[in-house]
This record gives C-alpha cells, sequence and structure tokens, in this order.
C-alpha cells in the first residue's frame, strides 16, 4: 500500500493569518507572535510559520495590525552627531535591543540644530512612533521634554539631559570620569594642567569640566585653565595654538573627548612637540581609533554601546508601563592608561572606580 503526507490546505484568493496558523499546524496567536517578532517562539516553530508564510505568500498588513494594537512598534532616534564614532557605537547599542524586543527605530541627526530636531520630533509623532529616545542638541532648552510630555508620549533622554528629573535619563558619570583623568595626571606630577572642548554649554559638558574643576580645586590648583572649542578633530588642533603658546604653559590636558585629544595631538606635533613626552593628553569615550593612534590615548572608558543597550531597554519599559516612576540609569566610568599621557609601561592598564 502507498502512503501519502498529508497535504497542506491549499489557499485561494489573499491569505490571511487564518490560512498562515492552518498550513503551517500553529494556532493564529502563534502566527502573531511570529510576525511581531516576539522572543516567546520556539526556534523551530517560528522557522515552520515563516516557512508557510512563503509558501502561500502571506503578506502582512502592519497598518491594520497597528490599528488593532495602537502601536507601531517603531520609536524615534534623535542623535545630534551622526559622524561621531561615539554616537554610531551608540546607535548600534539602541538597535540591536530594539530589534530583539520586536521594535524598528526612526533614526534622525540633527547636526546640534534645534530647529532640526523640531522637526524631526514632529514628523515622529506624525508617524505614530510609540516612544522617543533623545539625545538633546546643543542649546536644547527645558520646552523639549515639557512638549514630549505633553504628548504623553514615552521618553527617554540620553547622553545629554534638559530637565533631567522630569524624564529617564541614561548616561555615564561624566564627571567622575574626568575626575579620574585628572587625578591620575596630577599622580605623574603635573600641575598646570588645562582642560580643552565642549564649545557648547550642555549638561555633559558642565559634567566632565565640573569634574575636572574639582579636583584641580581639591588640590590647591589652578582650575582656571579651560579652552573652549568645538568637540571635533579640528577643534583641538587650532586650540592647541592658544593653550601652549607661552613657554608657561600647561604642561598637560584633560580633554572634552577622544576626537578632541587627536586634534590637540596632531596640533602638538605641527608645533614641534611631542606629545606623551614633552606634553600629556587624556581623552574621553575610548571609542575604537584611541588605542591605535599615535600615540594611543590614555581615556575614559563609558561603552557607548551598552549606554545604548541600556537606553533602549529603558525605553521598552516606559513604553509598556507609561506612568511608572522615573528612572536615572548612571554607568561607571574607567581610567584606560595608554601612552599619550606619558605613563611608561602600562599597556593599556584600566583603572575601575
Amino acid at each position: 500500500m502507498d502512503h501519502f503526507a498529508p497535504s497542506k490546505p491549499e489557499v485561494s484568493g489573499r491569505a490571511t493569518l487564518r490560512d498562515v496558523a492552518a498550513h503551517a499546524g500553529v494556532s493564529k496567536s502563534t502566527v502573531s507572535l511570529v510576525l511581531r517578532g516576539s522572543s516567546l517562539v520556539a526556534d523551530k516553530t517560528r522557522a515552520q510559520v515563516q516557512s508557510s508564510i512563503r509558501e502561500i505568500g502571506y503578506v502582512y498588513n502592519r497598518g491594520a495590525a497597528t490599528l488593532r494594537s495602537a502601536s507601531t512598534q517603531t520609536v524615534g532616534l534623535i542623535i545630534p552627531q551622526i559622524d561621531n564614532p561615539f554616537f554610531g557605537e551608540f546607535t548600534v547599542g539602541v538597535d540591536e535591543t530594539l530589534d530583539r524586543a520586536g521594535f524598528s527605530a526612526f533614526l534622525a541627526n540633527t547636526s546640534e540644530t534645534e530647529a532640526r530636531q523640531d522637526r524631526f520630533l514632529n514628523r515622529m509623532r506624525e508617524h505614530g512612533v510609540d516612544g522617543i529616545l533623545v539625545c538633546p542638541s546643543a542649546g536644547s532648552r527645558p520646552e523639549l521634554v515639557r512638549r514630549i510630555r505633553s504628548w504623553r508620549m514615552p521618553c527617554v533622554q540620553a547622553l545629554r539631559h534638559v530637565l533631567a528629573k522630569q524624564t529617564d535619563y541614561v548616561a555615564p558619570d561624566y564627571r567622575l570620569g574626568s575626575q579620574l583623568a585628572t587625578e591620575h595626571l596630577i599622580l605623574l606630577g603635573h600641575k598646570r594642567i588645562a582642560f580643552i572642548g565642549g564649545a557648547f554649554e550642555m549638561s555633559v559638558t558642565r559634567e566632565r569640566r565640573g569634574g575636572f574643576k574639582s579636583v584641580m580645586r581639591r588640590h590647591g590648583l589652578d582650575e582656571n585653565i579651560v579652552y573652549s572649542c568645538s568637540s571635533n578633530f579640528r577643534g583641538g588642533a587650532v586650540a592647541v595654538h592658544e593653550a601652549f603658546a607661552t613657554k608657561n604653559g600647561p604642561t598637560a590636558a584633560v580633554c572634552y573627548n577622544d576626537i578632541v585629544a587627536m586634534g590637540v595631538t596632531a596640533g602638538l606635533r605641527d608645533m614641534g612637540i611631542r606629545p606623551g613626552h614633552d606634553i600629556a593628553i587624556t581623552g574621553f569615550d575610548d571609542i575604537a581609533e584611541a588605542s591605535v593612534w599615535s600615540p594611543a590615548l590614555t581615556t575614559i572608558a563609558v561603552n557607548p554601546r551598552r549606554i545604548g543597550m541600556e537606553a533602549a531597554t529603558l525605553l521598552m519599559r516606559r513604553i509598556a508601563d507609561p506612568k511608572g516612576k522615573t528612572e536615572r540609569v548612571t554607568l561607571p566610568p574607567r581610567l584606560v592608561i595608554r601612552e599619550s599621557c606619558g605613563s611608561p609601561g602600562n599597556g593599556g592598564a584600566a583603572k575601575g572606580v
């Protein structure tokens, strides 16, 4: 006797969710979970459902699903400097976390411009995103947070803040990071230390500069050797000529970030000064390029990818529980010692907090 495998149900016309469930031999709710990217479905079952979707040509009507669930499974992600490697790593962390939760992000780059930030916020609201993850642009005012709150839209601020007590916020401990870098330079014997970078008056600038000043005061040293400049390579390279032009200038510098520190080292070389030998330099962020720069940068590691993951996770919690208690997540920094500060034989050692 011949044996035949049971045939799959035939589908006529436009395939429906019920058709997929019958074809795959599972419930409609299981198919729905697969379509939403839920982690509750076993891998074997997920593959079975996806195979049935392909075989019968089912097309997920996301618009109809949104109307039924009042959720778009999307969030708005607003960053200020897409060309800065730090924000690239931060975005990767956000994207990985959202993807695991079945969400997607609308990414917008403000280029540190409030007008662009306002336009993107309004556009994201029009598209019905379920929440906003924002790193406020330079010059942002408290109205930014108040407006989003008036929309009753879940919002998490990351890396920078305005009205931090009124929204969830995720960032490293900037103040402590600058304190670690400054204390290390003093331990190496430096007494005239400059702070370079941070042209915009933002929360992150105040906290990094504040950490530097607090340590200098505690040691009875001059806390006012501060040179503001654009927080990019060119800003650091230009600031060098003002900071180190005199014989009695600083012997070391705490830089606002790694990009500024790289610019400072390049500017010093142009002046015939050897960074890491004649002048000690520290950065902040520990971007990937910091360890391969010449000289390799002593810096403060804050793990931007993890910050992105924490921020996205917090936003998911807030979307699930809009009335939950406001949270502030502060991640610990680490001092990573390399060649640019002149410490001998350190090999990139890291000091915790």
